[in-house]
């Protein structure tokens, strides 16, 4: 959820390292802008799946339990885990992002309650197999690599079989249009086919950047193909209580367009030899 991006604009194809970079560089540079612009929103002990407004105190779709093992891909801040925390679940935060983690110590002196968090990338997580009972992120990570395919393969391993995974990212639909919260914003622009990635460059040419676009079903394919078999897809519609503008997000588009959606799977559970 990045809201509007500033810089010079463009769709060419990153490879994964030059993905992974940028994101890095990206998001250690903007961390203090994006926490006071949106800190107020996000909170520090809140899961909230998307501007429309949805905690997981409305959607229970991790369905997470005191004393289970989670992992959240993306973390930025650990609001997210902060709140599963305060509800007996053992979170952990996983952000590329040395600046937002900086700022996940910061909430974590602020609201009492401590989260433990790695940095690192989500397509090489530090953590061995069968590890986690759920594996979940609200717009952490998946949006930024270029092989979404590694993250969910890595995502498959660390999980207990039986194991849970919710993923949230931008509904692909949104990439047809605008990011304008206005009348303008309803009006498509591009193909939804077109999967060229949205990249930004800095004044010295260099890739600063980048967003990758998915169909809904790119996405099944990439669940699927990683050995996880999918349970829901949810679109949420926008929380009438939300008054909020988030970059091109915005209850007149919310009212109209899918903005956010949310891929529910888990992995098999094994079965014994017989």
């Amino acid at each position: 959820m990045t809201g509007s991006i500033e810089g010079r604009p463009a769709s060419r194809h990153v490879n994964a390292s030059t993905s992974r970079a940028a994101a890095s560089t990206w998001w250690d540079g903007e961390a203090d802008t994006y926490q006071r612009e949106h800190e107020g929103f996000l909170g520090a002990q809140r899961w909230v799946w998307g501007p429309e407004g949805w905690d997981e105190a409305d959607l229970d779709l991790l369905q997470a339990w005191p004393g289970s093992l989670a992992l959240e891909l993306g973390c930025g801040a650990a609001a997210g885990s902060r709140w599963l925390r305060s509800e007996g679940v053992r979170s952990v935060g996983l952000d590329l992002s040395h600046r937002m983690l900086q700022h996940s110590r910061r909430l974590d002196q602020e609201s009492g309650v401590s989260v433990p968090v790695v940095q690192a990338h989500a397509g090489a997580l530090p953590f061995g197999d069968a590890t986690f009972d759920v594996v979940a992120t609200a717009y952490g990570a998946l949006p930024f690599v270029a092989d979404a395919d590694r993250v969910l393969a890595e995502v498959q391993r660390v999980l207990v079989p039986g194991g849970r995974t919710v993923l949230a990212v931008t509904h692909p639909i949104r990439w047809a249009f605008p990011d304008d919260p206005g009348q303008s914003g309803l009006t498509a622009i591009r193909p939804y086919f077109d999967r060229t990635p949205y990249v930004e460059t800095d004044h010295s040419g260099e890739v600063a950047y980048v967003e990758h676009h998915r169909t809904v079903g790119d996405w099944v394919e990439l669940v699927v193909a990683a050995g996880l078999r999918l349970d829901r897809l949810v679109e949420p519609p926008w929380n009438p209580q939300n008054r909020s503008i988030w970059g091109g997000w915005s209850p007149l588009r919310g009212a109209v367009l899918p903005g956010t959606l949310i891929i529910a799977a888990h992995k098999p559970a094994e079965h014994p030899a017989g």
